[in-house]
């Protein structure tokens, strides 16, 4: 877990379009790391254990191949919180690949607790010209960098999870955690919502989240982090451009572990 964790602090913009409001949330720890100026989602994890640590760094390794993550190994661990017997949560501070899957817990609200599968299997890069084609976007708005994190998410905990907050992060070059933007009315492109409702115990869905990078930043990991104590869960791999082919590189698998 971590230590010494900088206080969060929450930041909101906006920005009206003729038809609905594009809401900014993003959640930014205070600190620097150095950015290395690559596109891909890390390659190497942080290191979640150190004193004063940034969670979610995912600074590049150019000795390892992106997205190949060290999660090929997850040992059994206690759970943080109460779970369905059978149900075996990934341990935090796992380092996982695009097409890894976790099995994460949080509580949506006081005395509820939600578990998900969690499958994050492409990062996308964006541009307001493809995708906000009709927006009106101030400038602070054009100073991000858009970002698509399509994943997929099943309960299978004992809770209905229906409108729900997904609590997924991007990480960008410089340590900040970004939470994902809604729309007022439907966005094409990436609908970016919080759990539908209902959303019971067995069901999954495909998801894709938005997400605006400060200062025309990068994204260099997806954060599972529901409380500034939990050691995040992270996701790393290449960011593709929109409309690329290609998306999983190390298939599918569960807990860490090959199928």
């Amino acid at each position: 877990m971590h230590t010494g964790v900088k206080r969060l602090r929450r930041i909101a913009t906006s920005s009206v379009s003729s038809l609905a409001a594009l809401a900014l949330g993003a959640a930014l720890l205070a600190g620097c790391s150095s950015d290395g100026g690559s596109d891909d989602a890390g390659g190497s994890s942080p290191d979640a254990s150190s004193q004063g640590s940034e969670p979610g760094s995912g600074t590049a390794d150019p000795g390892s191949e992106p997205g190949s993550g060290d999660g090929s190994e997850s040992p059994s661990v206690e759970p943080y919180l109460p779970v369905p017997d059978g149900v075996e949560l990934t341990a935090p501070g796992s380092a996982l690949g695009l097409g890894d899957t976790a099995v994460v817990a949080w509580e949506p609200r006081q005395k509820k607790v939600g578990v998900l599968e969690v499958t994050v299997e492409r990062l996308e890069r964006t541009t307001f010209e493809r995708s906000f084609g009709g927006w009106k976007l101030d400038d602070a708005v054009r100073r991000t960098t858009p970002y698509f994190v399509r994943a997929k998410v099943a309960n299978v905990g004992a809770s209905d999870l229906g409108g729900a907050e997904v609590p997924l992060y991007i990480v960008d070059g410089k340590n900040r955690l970004v939470s994902y933007s809604r729309f007022a009315s439907r966005f094409q492109p990436c609908a970016s919502t919080d759990l539908p409702k209902p959303f019971r115990p067995g069901q999954e869905r495909s998801i894709c989240l938005v997400y605006l990078a400060p200062e025309r930043g990068r994204l260099t990991a997806v954060s599972f982090r529901p409380t500034e104590q939990f050691d995040p869960i992270t996701w790393t791999g290449k960011v593709q451009q929109l409309g690329a082919k290609g998306g999983q590189k190390n298939g599918q698998k569960k807990n860490g572990q090959k199928n």
